[in-house]
């Protein structure tokens, strides 16, 4: 079903503006004023479930940056342990580095004191936990902590509906309060992918030439599984 979806609509580019806030507005408002240059802070690290939001929020920083001719880049620790990254880099956003092997922490602890020197480069982290119950070097943790840290709070059921009910009047259609709970009871429940099939059940009413309904949910997802 996933690559069917994908297929039909791709999801979009994640983005400061398309992150849905919920209970997470404060952290969305200093991001927004780091990225901007109307806050100085430079070490953040958000924690939070699988889900939350928290690569999301990582890699539309760095597009940001990007976006406005600076020198960002976003990494994912499950990629590699190791941080060669160009002088001069205005945002780095280090994903999961809860993750971290021994070399991978040596990395990072050596690469927040170049940082922390130079005085410039935003430093942008996220992990599963907050920093006192990592599993990771002690020194490393007591950096981690140095900075402002976030927990980034998943959507509550009422606040996923809302969305997914914004995102499909945004899209020129209504969608059913039943809907949106078939979807929550039965298919992935982070954003991302309801908002996919969303945006693939929009698709499929109009090359059916039916109106959204369960029947015809149902029958997209036979269809992509």
């Amino acid at each position: 079903m996933q690559q069917l979806l994908l297929d039909i609509m791709p999801l979009p580019l994640p983005t400061l503006e398309n992150f849905q806030p919920g209970r997470n507005a404060e952290l969305l408002h200093m991001l927004t004023g780091i990225v901007s240059g109307r806050e100085q802070d430079r070490f953040v690290y958000l924690w939070g479930n699988p889900g939350s939001g928290k690569s999301h929020l990582l890699q539309a920083s760095a597009a940001a940056y990007t976006q406005s001719n600076r020198k960002a880049v976003y990494c994912c620790t499950q990629n590699g342990s190791e941080f060669m990254f160009d002088s001069g880099m205005d945002c780095i956003a280090i994903d999961d580095v809860d993750r971290l092997d021994a070399a991978g922490q040596i990395a990072l602890f050596n690469l927040y004191n170049r940082l922390r020197d130079d005085g410039q480069t935003f430093l942008l982290l996220s992990g599963a936990v907050a920093p006192v119950y990592l599993d990771l070097r002690q020194d490393l943790v007591t950096r981690l902590g140095w900075g402002l840290v976030f927990q980034v709070h998943e959507l509550t059921e009422e606040e996923k509906i809302q969305a997914m009910k914004t995102h499909a009047a945004d899209r020129g259609f209504d969608i059913p309060q039943e809907i949106c709970l078939y979807l929550l009871r039965h298919g992935r429940r982070d954003l991302p992918s309801l908002m996919m099939t969303l945006d693939a059940l929009d698709r499929y009413s109009l090359a059916q030439q039916r109106p959204v309904t369960i029947p015809l949910l149902r029958e997209l997802l036979q269809v992509a599984s």
